[in-house]
């Protein structure tokens, strides 16, 4: 099997489950080395109250080809951030692959008034889900710089593409997710000119661990949650994001995506990868064409 990224180091921060855990393993079955953090660990889970630890994300590297390592890490504490790099340096003495992919979406609250959502929490998903991926760029992007060809990889929701000008969920939430597009376009500025690529990485309708306990389904009966949410057809595996990032960091021409906005379906279609049942879902144009204008949900041609 090929292995692109053979002799390569990634960092995905946020790895412990979701697209964070998928691009860890995608990462690893391409060959690289992948530390991936996270706050819940075998001995000590985080507030979101998840099975998931990030011990399992790094077996699954491992599994998948690469080598896991597992670092429990609070990206809103520089000096444990600092320690990471400094360790990532110290093992490896290089950093090709930055992903940040702190979402903070355990703590978004549906509804459409800012004066009836929890300030605590609302701030607290922008520091994890703004300030943490800012802290950890200040601390890893100069070990990242040393070698040229560098990526860095902010994942989001929603995309620059398509016009996309939705309101996602509250204003916290759309006030985080628009902060991630902005920068990858800012470190892309930054970055460009030094040999290294930014780009901002937006999911369709992915299916979460999270997503599916919401539905009530797991990922071989998710079908079942069509009843209620018919859209959802559109819907793709967290491994689908991981195969994007793999494909970005494979690519000796990523340069031309810097600062650029992307969605997993565009990528989809550049590099000729497929969700794990084969298909290539294009979930933000499958919503601007289909779902907005209220058409019945049909996902035929757009996976």
């Amino acid at each position: 099997m090929s292995k692109p990224l053979a002799g390569r180091v990634a960092l995905v921060a946020g790895a412990t489950r979701g697209a964070g855990r998928a691009i860890a393993v995608e990462l690893g079955a391409a060959g690289a080395t992948v530390y991936g953090t996270g706050r819940s660990t075998a001995g000590r889970r985080s507030e979101y109250g998840r099975a998931e630890v990030i011990e399992e994300t790094a077996e699954l590297v491992t599994a998948a080809g690469g080598t896991g390592i597992a670092v429990e890490v609070d990206h809103l504490v520089p000096e444990q951030v600092r320690g990471l790099v400094e360790r990532i340096e110290r093992e490896r003495g290089r950093l090709d692959v930055l992903v940040n992919s702190m979402g903070g979406e355990a703590f978004y609250e549906p509804k459409d008034a800012l004066w009836e959502l929890d300030l605590d929490k609302g701030l607290r998903l922008l520091r994890t889900a703004v300030e943490a991926h800012a802290v950890t760029s200040h601390h890893a992007l100069p070990l990242l710089l040393r070698n040229p060809g560098g990526l860095v990889v902010e994942v989001t929701d929603g995309t620059a593409a398509y016009n996309d000008t939705r309101y996602r969920v509250s204003f916290f939430y759309d006030l985080a997710k628009a902060s991630n597009l902005r920068m990858a376009f800012a470190l892309g500025h930054e970055l460009g000119k030094r040999g290294a690529t930014a780009v901002a990485l937006t999911p369709g309708w992915m299916r979460s661990e999270m997503m599916l306990d919401v539905f009530g389904v797991t990922e071989e009966n998710w079908r079942d949650a069509l009843e209620r949410v018919p859209h959802f057809c559109i819907s793709e595996t967290p491994a689908y994001t991981g195969r994007a990032v793999a494909a970005l960091a494979a690519d000796p021409e990523v340069a031309r995506w810097n600062g650029r906005s992307l969605s997993c379906g565009q990528l989809a279609r550049v590099y000729g990868f497929t969700d794990a049942d084969g298909s290539q879902p294009d979930a933000w144009r499958y919503m601007v064409e289909v779902q907005d204008p209220g058409k019945p949900a049909d996902a035929t041609g757009y996976r």
